[in-house]
């Protein structure tokens, strides 16, 4: 299937980033959506390269209720039509629920949870109209289980996750219009490196960290056969984390913490930091993970 006219929001960096260049492999049209003009700019050219001719971008930031309004009406205004939507826009923070700042927690949440429904609300509708159309959310792991010192993200992604639940419920009516999850574990992107931490600790992918490439190919394969399941899961550990969680939830407690403080943390010392949380951080937006610049988003 090529030629769809695809709207990804959170295009500079990561996943995001790496379902454009899978899109644009297809041959289809896109419009790549982020904050951050330059990341947005460097993602056009890298596209156009994978095989997309017509590649627009638009910098908006997801959590401004009038944004997905402004990236609706300006793709129907150049393409006249939206085939998918893909939402991978997210800020992550580390650190305790009482040591994270009540706006930084409110940033994250707001990200992922009201993006969704703002992005949903914009263009869903165009959708039903058209009675065709697929929208897809990136939700995560941690949509699914709880880790400590990472309560910010954990209530993004398992609010994000309900929306998403909700609306695939709520498009029932529509057989053409479908609402899909995906939930990737951990994915050696950016996002570790530019999320804010209140940890004293700085961060990293627990292992085993996927390429962001596959999560990607998987949106776009998603994309290509739409399907109304709860949710794809990608990654070999999902399964077995949700398990634990689950089904033994005191082994999975006491297991927990530990295991993020080895897996997910370094040794090496950080200063707090809003890192991206309230602007992008563009010398670390790239679709692969790094070791980060410890000084950077202060």
């Amino acid at each position: 299937m090529t030629g769809r006219v695809v709207v990804i929001v959170g295009a500079s960096s990561g996943i995001g980033l790496a379902a454009a260049m899978a899109f644009a492999a297809r041959d289809d049209d896109l419009v790549l959506v982020s904050r951050g003009a330059e990341a947005l700019k460097a993602a056009e050219v890298v596209c156009r390269a994978a095989g997309s001719s017509e590649v627009d971008v638009l910098v908006e930031d997801i959590g401004d209720p009038a944004a997905a309004a402004r990236v609706v009406a300006w793709t129907l205004g150049r393409h006249g039509r939206v085939d998918v939507v893909v939402h991978t826009a997210t800020v992550m923070g580390y650190g305790a629920v009482e040591a994270v700042p009540a706006e930084v927690f409110t940033a994250v949440v707001d990200t992922a949870v009201h993006g969704t429904v703002h992005l949903a609300q914009a263009f869903l509708p165009v959708m039903r109209r058209q009675r065709a159309g697929a929208f897809i959310g990136v939700n995560s792991l941690l949509g699914s289980v709880t880790v400590p010192q990472m309560g910010a993200y954990t209530a993004a992604k398992w609010g994000q996750r309900a929306v998403l639940r909700t609306l695939q419920q709520e498009t029932r009516d529509e057989p053409g219009v479908h609402v899909c999850v995906v939930s990737p574990g951990s994915v050696n992107t950016p996002i570790y490196h530019q999320a804010a931490n209140y940890t004293g600790r700085l961060a990293r992918p627990p292992w085993p960290a996927l390429s962001p490439d596959r999560v990607g190919e998987a949106i776009a394969r998603l994309a290509d056969r739409p399907r109304r399941h709860l949710s794809i899961p990608v990654g070999p550990a999902n399964p077995l984390v949700i398990a634990g969680f689950r089904l033994l939830p005191l082994v999975y407690d006491r297991l927990v913490g530990p295991l993020f403080r080895f897996a997910g943390l370094t040794r090496d010392p950080a200063e707090p930091t809003t890192g991206n949380v309230h602007q992008p951080i563009p010398a670390l937006e790239r679709a692969h993970g790094r070791r980060p610049n410890p000084a950077a988003g202060r």
